[in-house]
């Protein structure tokens, strides 16, 4: 199969699935309940997360399959049982995978019923709604493994990715039905600068030149080419959740002035502490001196080691800064709306993990479209 008819069939199977999953959020169940959350304030963090259509087969979205891998790795800890599966190797992680699964299908019943409690339903018509929704549950996490394994992307994050881009234009006409095009005008100019910003550091790194040994074997000499070690920011949307939370429940009131600053140190330092931990730079110097690399005019070893873990501080550090600056930008956006303080930090940080996240997915997504590209074109030079 060649390189084209390949892409074909991923793509063909990715939009598949997605059009599947969104006619499942069309479909209603039998005996759709009424919740009470239809006027609440964090109904458009449920639509996001939901796709909007709670009452529906696929009523959940891909939300428990979101939960699933945080309440895993909480068993892993707390539960002898799965942390002995994880210290197994490959073969426990299949198991913990099928655990997994089973986590999924639990969550969207117990989602089910809280869904049925809410809606004050009967016996019988809650007995519908509930099979229908944990059934629902099950045939999402079978799609969202179908485009992991045959599509493009992570299934999870593609869906997710689709059920956000559905609600995200509706809620921009209803603004513009209860405000102005100013206000259109100001989120498209935050959703501008998030977007560029976070793809600039996204693809920006810092290229550190490795130079590697040349070795003779027989008559031939091998190796001696120059490579670089790329050192890049991580992104990630955790930072801004947790300064978001712990502002949440600190003893002081939103509406001051100086939150903002707190909240932008927050970032800087979750960010920071979090890209610090994520990265290990003794174990890269050890790789380079096993397979017999070193940094020109730095000696191997643990002086690679604290050459490495400067540039990445310096590095981490611009990046702490910058995912500082982009949590502020919808606050700042909001606030020239109006809007007030409680929903504007509510707001705000769910505007900008839903931006970052749709960044993301599009950028992975490209990067292995790209790689596939690149394994099918050349393949035939490796046989």
């Amino acid at each position: 199969m060649n390189d084209r008819t390949s892409l074909r069939r991923r793509i063909l199977v990715t939009l598949g699935v997605i059009v599947v999953f969104r006619l499942g959020q069309s479909l209603p169940t039998p005996q759709p309940a009424r919740l009470p959350l239809s006027d609440h304030s964090w109904r458009w963090i449920l639509d996001l997360l939901t796709g909007g259509r709670l009452a529906t087969v696929f009523g959940f979205g891909v939300l428990p399959c979101l939960v699933a891998p945080f309440v895993l790795r909480a068993l892993v800890v707390l539960v002898p049982r799965p942390a002995a599966l994880r210290a197994e190797g490959e073969a426990g992680a299949r198991v913990l995978k099928r655990y997994q699964r089973r986590i999924v299908v639990v969550l969207g019943l117990l989602g089910a019923v809280g869904v049925v409690v809410s809606g004050g339903q009967d016996v019988l018509d809650g007995a519908v709604t509930v099979a229908c929704l944990t059934a629902g549950t099950a045939v999402v996490l079978r799609l969202t493994e179908l485009i992991t394994d045959r599509g493009f992307g992570n299934g999870v994050r593609i869906l997710l990715l689709a059920q956000v881009l559905a609600v995200l234009p509706p809620e921009f006409l209803r603004m513009y039905e209860r405000t102005s095009w100013a206000a259109v005008v100001v989120l498209a100019v935050v959703t501008l600068s998030i977007v560029v910003i976070t793809i600039v550091v996204a693809q920006g790194q810092r290229r550190v030149p490795v130079q590697y040994a040349k070795r003779m074997i027989g008559r031939r000499a091998f190796g001696g080419t120059p490579s670089y070690i790329p050192v890049r920011f991580p992104q990630a949307n955790s930072p801004a959740v947790l300064a978001a939370v712990l502002l949440w429940v600190l003893p002081f009131g939103l509406g001051d002035p100086w939150w903002i600053a707190v909240y932008f140190g927050l970032v800087c330092l979750f960010a920071f502490v979090r890209a610090a931990v994520a990265q290990n730079m003794d174990k890269v110097a050890g790789e380079l001196v096993r397979v017999g690399g070193f940094v020109p005019g730095i000696r191997p070893g643990n002086w690679t080691a604290e050459y490495l873990d400067y540039v990445n501080r310096r590095i981490i550090a611009f990046g702490a800064f910058i995912l500082g600056l982009v949590a502020l930008i919808p606050v700042a956006g909001l606030a020239l709306l109006g809007v007030t303080p409680a929903t504007l930090f509510v707001a705000g940080v769910t505007l900008q993990v839903v931006l970052v996240f749709l960044v993301g997915v599009s950028l992975d997504t490209t990067r292995q479209i790209e790689s596939l590209r690149l394994q099918r074109r050349y393949e035939p030079f490796l046989r």
